[in-house]
């Protein structure tokens, strides 16, 4: 009888995917991340009361796997084309390089099925198991792209300011309790039980403990926010291809600048910031940069270009954020940390070179050492290059280093094309801003540029394949949060619990 019933619980995963990844931004249906779980959940528990441990346990892997696989590959329908622009393989590769990675990434909700299998074959119910497993999956689950399921309510910022508390781990699990509750009420609908109202006014109490918090933090930081000194910040967008600056990097540059003088001519900005690749010329140390960047811009300029140094008789090329003053004078440089397999890097490409023959368009880069702040005066400034922003340990190890007044992300998107991704890299990193209470600026090639306030909201941006230039007021804010201090310790609470439920002892018959 068990086979049978197989093929109704693989729908259930299929479902509950794809309820995951419209949810998700890019495609925003949020309100379905309440309810994804819910069919995921149901599947679950159908395999364990089906079979032997053994088997359910199998097939347990098997339908988390299948989650994870749908949740992936529809949210992330854009890798195919990436890894075809940047990889130089053929579509067929491309697409099984992809199937590969989001397999990968959907391990994540593997783990959280079978370990919420474990903890409901020792008698636990759905409201503990699965917000603990899936919060211990989240911390520990080593992601290629990081992301949250608390990233489905980044247009939301009365839910998501928990995030100074508990990062976006403690949204998650709050999420998951969500759906989890809805479960146990249709179960005990369904099946004639009485229903389990005092579990559904604890999450009930939690929600609505979450969104006053919310609301007074939204208050008190925007208060704090109009107290504190402000610059006003200039974003340029371009909108060259992946490819047009790298073929002619002159170009590239002659329109940063142009643009640039346009916007010193309306606002009279403090600074003004360039993406990532805004300069594609390797700048050796000691280059004169007013004369080969700058030219006639007037203003003080963080922007990202490729720095060649010389380190150990070696000659090394780096990702590099270099902040300048009106004159040029180079006040500080920043080099990526965390490079990108195949766009920066070809993984073992040190070790086998030609493999780079068979991946043309990777790059040979060199990781930074440091996450030390840029300073501009009385303010410090924390440049994350490319992706960095949607990391939150990377970026609290540079608020902890720093105390940085202002977040910026300088990143090149145009390689993903005119799809959801660079929208949901924009709100993978609007939790970053929450996290710290400080305002993040992101300048991109070809979009989204955008400035988010200290509490997550939009101010302003450039959509994708847009050209443009945008101006915000930004205030230089410092200060303390919780998960500043303490991290990632909802996940580490996941994991601590979770343990006690699915590896404690089955009871004796």
């Amino acid at each position: 009888m068990a086979r049978p019933l197989l093929l109704p619980s693989l729908g259930l995963a299929v479902v509950a995917g794809a309820l995951y990844f419209l949810a998700f931004p890019g495609f925003d249906y949020w309100p379905l991340a309440l309810v994804a779980f819910v069919p995921m959940l149901w599947a679950l528990d159908a395999r364990h009361a089906q079979s032997g441990a053994r088997h359910s346990t199998r097939r347990v892997l098997l339908l988390g796997a299948l989650f994870g696989l749908v949740t992936n590959m529809g949210g992330y329908y854009w890798l195919v084309g990436m890894l075809e622009d940047f990889s130089g393989f053929s579509f067929v590769l491309c697409v099984f390089f992809a199937a590969v990675v989001c397999t990968f990434q959907g391990g994540l909700l593997m783990v959280f099925a079978w370990l919420y299998h474990r903890a409901r074959g020792r008698g636990f119910r759905a409201l503990a198991a699965a917000p603990l497993a899936f919060g211990a999956a989240e911390m520990a689950y080593p992601l290629l792209f990081q992301s949250y399921y608390a990233n489905h309510f980044h247009e939301q910022p009365a839910l998501i300011q928990i995030a100074d508390l508990g990062g976006p781990i403690l949204i998650s699990m709050l999420a998951i309790a969500v759906n989890a509750i809805l479960y146990e009420l249709l179960r005990a609908r369904l099946a004639g039980r009485p229903l389990p109202f005092k579990a559904t006014g604890v999450v009930a109490g939690a929600v609505a403990a979450t969104l006053a918090y919310g609301a007074f933090q939204i208050a008190r930081v925007d208060a704090l926010a109009a107290e504190a000194p402000s610059i006003t910040v200039g974003l340029v967008q371009v909108n060259m291809g992946i490819f047009a600056k790298r073929d002619d990097p002159w170009e590239g540059r002659r329109r940063h600048v142009e643009m640039t003088r346009a916007l010193e001519a309306d606002v009279d900005p403090d600074l003004v910031i360039w993406p990532e690749s805004a300069v594609t010329f390797f700048l050796p140390e000691g280059t004169n940069v007013k004369r080969h960047v700058m030219g006639p811009v007037e203003t003080p300029l963080l922007f990202g270009g490729l720095a060649r140094r010389t380190v150990d008789g070696r000659e090394r090329h780096y990702n590099t954020a270099y902040l300048v003053d009106e004159d040029g004078e180079v006040l500080g440089t920043y080099d990526k940390t965390y490079l990108l397999a195949f766009g920066e890097y070809l993984p073992f490409g040190e070790t086998f070179p030609s493999l780079y023959d068979v991946s043309p368009h990777s790059g040979r880069f060199t990781p930074g050492d440091h996450v030390r702040p840029l300073r501009w005066g009385d303010y410090r400034i924390s440049a994350l290059v490319c992706y960095e922003d949607i990391i939150p340990r990377f970026v609290r190890s540079a608020v902890l280093e720093g105390d940085p007044h202002l977040l910026v992300n300088m990143t090149n998107d145009a390689w993903f094309g005119d799809t959801s991704e660079p929208w949901q890299h924009l709100a993978l990193a609007k939790m970053r801003a929450v996290e710290h209470h400080r305002y993040l600026v992101r300048s991109t090639n070809s979009g989204v540029s955008a400035v988010i306030d200290p509490v997550g909201r939009t101010l302003g941006h450039i959509g994708v394949f847009e050209e443009g230039s945008l101006h915000e007021e930004v205030h230089m804010m410092t200060g303390w949060t919780l998960y500043q201090t303490l991290g990632d310790w909802p996940g580490w609470a996941s994991l601590g619990g979770i343990f006690m439920l699915a590896f404690r002892r089955r009871p004796r018959a």
